[in-house]
């Protein structure tokens, strides 16, 4: 691929993406970050604890700790109307901090106890500079972001000290991933402090916290004819940026728009803002009850609804092609991948792969077809959660990267753009 051939767009396009990755090292933030683009696009902020003043033709956005949800409704909007939803997930694999968390180790190492969170490949977290990000609530219950920038780091045993680590690295998750954070006195050492201080609390206000490791590096574009793009936390805010932007962009026609970005897919769904739970069916019980919609006209909503799950995908790895299935190859500059699993770990069925087949040809996009190796067990999203909580007809698609769950993820430069056009052509159907 030569410079001339990656577009204008789509490098306009990645440039944002580096952005809302800088500004999104934790779940919280890349909420906040949703809801600020959407207001600033002209969409009004509501509240959960609010009633909520639903009208056809309006834009609006709400935020559930770590999840947003973003709608538009067409001027016609009725109660039968259907949802087209573009879903994405804002949290990453990583750490997060433990009650307790400053230690004093060996050596005068000031240290943090963190738990590993989600499956995050333990090795490529090592000798980076790393930051702490995320939430205080006071005692009174206000909620406080907060990041501190470079201030940790986990390091790895020298060579001279374990020979045989270039023969398989073996890492305890309790023993061999606490950070440094500093030397000298223990009495000085409290992290607690140190996220106050940032947040302008005081530290014997602190009555929760929700704090996560992230990479500090920023995100860049390189290559022969930078036609590839690395950063932090690709999976998946690659995909919650391509979905906002789409959902930004697009006139409502004949649905409702929305984009749904939910937390705590990298555990399980299972939270009060996860998939599984039940943030976005309150959404779309609050607007339909706006709209005047019994059961019957809800039932009929759902039954002519599609929703988009996106997250990332893997692209052949060209070190290890056998991992991969023989015949279905996704490659970097491809184009988006339409997910399919046989068991549904994947929500792809003939309908939904029909539509999303419809929209990239209509966006004039390239596709392609992702399946798993049968020898390597499938990853599932939040596909599959919310078509069984909703029985909304789900489709799971993406963009292949390599190094999933890294540190830092690698994908090409085309694909998020291809993404982000492919959605707006489903949410303008």
């Amino acid at each position: 691929m030569t410079a001339d051939r990656v577009p204008a767009e789509a490098r306009a396009h990645i440039e944002d993406l580096a952005a809302f990755v800088t500004a999104s090292p934790s779940s919280y933030h890349a909420a906040a970050e949703i809801a600020r683009r959407a207001e600033e696009a002209g969409y009004t902020r509501i509240d959960e604890v609010d009633a909520w003043d639903i009208v056809p033709g309006g834009r609006y956005v709400v935020v559930r700790d770590g999840s947003a949800v973003v709608f538009a409704l067409p001027e016609a909007a009725a109660a039968t109307t259907p949802f087209t939803i573009i879903g994405a997930h804002t949290d990453s694999p990583g750490f997060k901090l433990k009650p307790k968390p400053t230690t004093h180790g060996p050596g005068g190492w000031w240290q943090l106890g963190v738990e590993v969170y989600g499956g995050p490949l333990l090795n490529s977290w090592l000798d980076r500079e790393l930051e702490l990000a995320g939430r205080l609530v006071t005692l009174e219950g206000d909620e406080h972001l907060v990041r501190t920038g470079s201030l940790l780091r986990i390091p790895q045993l020298a060579i001279h000290l374990d020979r045989g680590v270039n023969n398989g690295l073996e890492l305890d998750k309790q023993r061999h991933t606490q950070p440094v954070w500093g030397l000298g006195d223990a009495e000085s050492a409290d992290i607690l402090h140190a996220l106050a201080a940032r947040a302008g609390v005081e530290a014997s206000q602190i009555g929760g916290y929700d704090i996560v490791v992230a990479d500090t590096q920023e995100p860049r574009t390189f290559g022969h004819a930078q036609e590839l793009f690395a950063s932090g936390r690709l999976d998946n805010l690659l995909s919650a940026h391509a979905a906002l932007v789409a959902q930004l962009q697009t006139e409502p026609r004949e649905a409702i728009t929305m984009y749904a970005a939910f937390d705590h897919e990298e555990i399980g769904s299972a939270s009060r803002s996860g998939a599984a739970g039940p943030f976005l069916e309150d959404v779309l019980l609050r607007i339909s009850a706006a709209l005047g919609a019994g059961a019957d006209e809800r039932a009929q909503a759902f039954a002519a609804s599609l929703h988009v799950s996106s997250d990332v995908g893997h692209a052949v790895h060209p070190n290890y092609p056998d991992r991969h299935d023989p015949a279905n190859h996704p490659v970097a500059g491809g184009g988006p991948i339409l997910k399919i699993n046989a068991s549904q770990r994947y929500a792809t069925d003939a309908h939904g792969a029909a539509a999303w087949n419809a929209a990239c040809e209509a966006a004039g996009v390239p596709m392609q077809e992702f399946v798993s190796n049968n020898a390597v067990p499938c990853g599932s999203t939040i596909g599959p959660i919310t078509a069984t909580r909703l029985g909304i007809r789900t489709v799971d698609v993406g963009v292949p990267i390599l190094s999933m769950h890294s540190a830092r993820e690698l994908t090409a430069v085309v694909d998020p753009w291809y993404l982000s056009r492919a959605m707006r052509a489903v949410l303008e159907r």
